[in-house]
């Protein structure tokens, strides 16, 4: 038992580097993926590997050799490939008579399968058949969903919140207009989804607004779910749970409303408008016959009569 706790030191500052990489942080690093090709994955599975690793570059990464696994049966081999790979997120294809072209989708937690849905691919067109300039490497797209299936369905929920994961890249504090190059477009209907890819183009308009047009980038996909594997809600909970030291600290009076303003409240004491100092002035300063009637206004009749 004293041989299997004990930890083992890094010998090289590589050796350092590397684990320090891999230690548990607050803001975690951008989730990177894996792009799997099974073993006997067709032509279409490997274009659309291929189309998909060049959208996710550079965070992600290409296996190019075939691997025979089969995901849903024995999840070891993909837990093995996270780990050695560093990656959170993997794209799995394969192809065989019961299951033609199909993709595996899914996320780890904790180096372990969390979630996983498997889609058939009906209609494919790759980024070299579609004829239209590209956009740059590393580039952070706009995701878009469409349809109430979405929202009402759970497999199709939890599908949009793995999309969401999938393609959203790195989280940035602030956004440049001229960088919203390209646009992911998600529609779910008649229990499809079809995913669509389009290059943002500002054209003139004759005013400091820019008209702005859509132009087909690829790879565009016709969609069909088969099978899920979800994550039970306790485990999904828990793989949702952030450090306490991330939490914003609850401000007391402070409220918000549906458009994000923020409104504060403060408790005073009540105040006396008569000593309030104002402006001071020629055309307000009291006269001498002024004072002298608040003056016999304020004498008290015991007063009068002494006098």
């Amino acid at each position: 038992m004293e041989a299997l706790d004990r930890v083992v030191k890094p010998k090289t500052k590589r050796a350092k580097r590397f684990l320090e990489k891999r230690e548990p942080k607050l803001t975690e690093n951008t989730k990177n993926a894996i792009l799997i090709k099974g073993g006997n994955a067709n032509l279409t599975v490997t274009e659309t590997l291929k189309d998909i690793y060049a959208l996710k570059k550079p965070f992600a990464v290409l296996y190019k050799k075939k691997n025979i696994t089969r995901p849903f049966e024995d999840q070891t081999s993909l837990e093995f490939f996270s780990k050695k790979s560093d990656c959170s997120l993997f794209l799995f294809g394969s192809h065989n008579k019961k299951r033609p072209n199909n993709l595996i989708i899914g996320r780890m937690f904790d180096y372990h399968v969390l979630d996983m849905i498997e889609l058939g691919i009906e209609k494919f067109v790759s980024l070299k058949d579609i004829k239209n300039s590209k956009c740059p490497e590393g580039t952070k797209p706009m995701l878009i969903f469409a349809g109430d299936t979405f929202d009402l369905n759970e497999d199709y929920r939890r599908l949009k919140s793995l999309l969401i994961d999938f393609f959203r890249g790195p989280t940035v504090p602030t956004i440049r207009l001229a960088g919203l190059e390209y646009v992911l477009h998600f529609t779910a209907m008649d229990g499809k989804i079809y995913m669509r890819s389009y290059k943002v183009l500002l054209k003139k308009s004759g005013c400091k607004i820019p008209r702005i047009e859509l132009e087909e980038m690829g790879p565009s996909l016709d969609l069909v779910m088969r099978r899920t594997h979800l994550a039970s809600e306790d485990l999904y909970k828990l793989s949702l749970k952030q450090p306490k030291a991330l939490k914003p600290k609850k401000k007391k009076n402070i409220s918000h409303d549906v458009f994000g303003t923020s409104y504060g409240r403060i408790h005073m004491q009540k105040q006396d408008l008569s000593k309030l100092q104002t402006r001071k002035m020629k055309g307000l300063k009291k006269r001498p016959a002024a004072k002298m009637t608040e003056e016999d206004e304020g004498i008290s009749p015991k007063k009068l009569k002494s006098v």
